[in-house]
């Protein structure tokens, strides 16, 4: 069983940055990742918004960049999957992987959050076959066809305007009057000509065979019910946090996000979080990456005054 100092669960920005600052700390760190380290982050087609790349920069680019900082200072990474993990009698705690057991002196929980369904019957019936939860995956398999976006926040109009690289028309379907992204990207998405809003609405059903062929949709004002053709639907609906493993480990509120205080600490002494899982007013990631950070700073701390 290898021990470490520092181990952090999830390989986004937050993780990341943790890995970095842990590392180039002298810290013995790695990182534990199922997939492609990068998160959600690295399937966003540009990011506009993270200070210092004033054109912005593809998603996978900024992450990549990030690991690759982080391994520099000597962050190891391991692809595998974590089953679970517990707090040791002796102190520090055990991580059970698909790949064997790990020990760490302090766990940087950095899972992040994923996207919700609409909750409608059909949508685990299609999905992969015209239901995508991720434009910059599947945009492609919609060269010149019609497809629906749900929701009305940044990723759902950013994705919106990603998709109109591809597709021929893409309908915006919200359920409420006003959009809630931010306003230049509004105002991009309104000067697009393939870009037609459904506001005051809600997806209620998806209608097709074997693949996607329409959504009906219901005015949420007037109740009227209409269907459109479609051949692919994009959900953007808000995340949930990917806490499930840590439930009854640490405090989380009502909703499953982690509790945390400023110093990315937990209701556990030497269990730290960081980004879109635990409990934050802001989900993005620049403030990812400065969780990690703090973070990482602050499990150094705790080594070093533990005892």
């Amino acid at each position: 069983m290898t021990n470490y100092e520092v181990v952090i669960i999830g390989g986004g920005p937050a993780g990341l940055s943790a890995g970095m600052y842990a590392a180039r700390a002298k810290l013995k760190t790695v990182l534990l990742e199922r997939g492609l380290p990068g998160g959600q982050a690295s399937t966003t087609d540009n990011i506009e918004n993270y200070p210092g790349f004033p054109e912005g920069m593809p998603g996978l680019d900024l992450t990549m960049r990030m690991l690759s900082q982080a391994q520099r200072f000597g962050m190891e990474v391991k692809n595998t999957d974590v089953l679970s993990v517990e707090e040791l009698p002796e102190g520090g705690f055990l991580v059970k992987t698909f790949d064997g057991e790990i020990a760490a002196k302090t766990l940087i929980l950095a899972t992040g959050a994923k996207s919700k369904p609409i909750g409608i019957a059909e949508e685990e019936q299609y999905r992969g076959r015209g239901v995508s939860y991720c434009a910059t995956c599947d945009a492609a398999f919609f060269q010149g066809k019609t497809v629906a976006v749900v929701g009305g926040g940044d990723s759902a109009v950013q994705e919106g305007i990603y998709l109109t690289k591809f597709a021929e028309k893409v309908y915006i379907v919200h359920r409420r009057n006003e959009l809630r992204a931010t306003k230049v990207l509004q105002e991009k998405a309104k000067s697009t000509p393939q870009i037609e809003f459904i506001l005051d609405s809600v997806v209620t059903s998806i209608l097709g065979k074997d693949n996607v062929e329409a959504i009906k949709v219901r005015n949420v004002k007037t109740d009227e019910e209409k269907a459109i053709a479609v051949d692919g639907i994009f959900v953007y609906v808000g995340k949930e946090p990917s806490a499930e493993l840590f439930r009854g480990f640490i405090d989380m509120d009502e909703w499953g996000y982690i509790i945390t205080d400023a110093k990315m600490q937990t209701s556990r002494k030497g269990v730290f979080a960081a980004g879109d899982v635990r409990q934050t007013p802001l989900r993005q990631v620049v403030t990812a990456v400065a969780d990690g950070a703090i973070a990482a700073v602050t499990a150094e701390q705790y080594l070093e005054y533990k005892d």
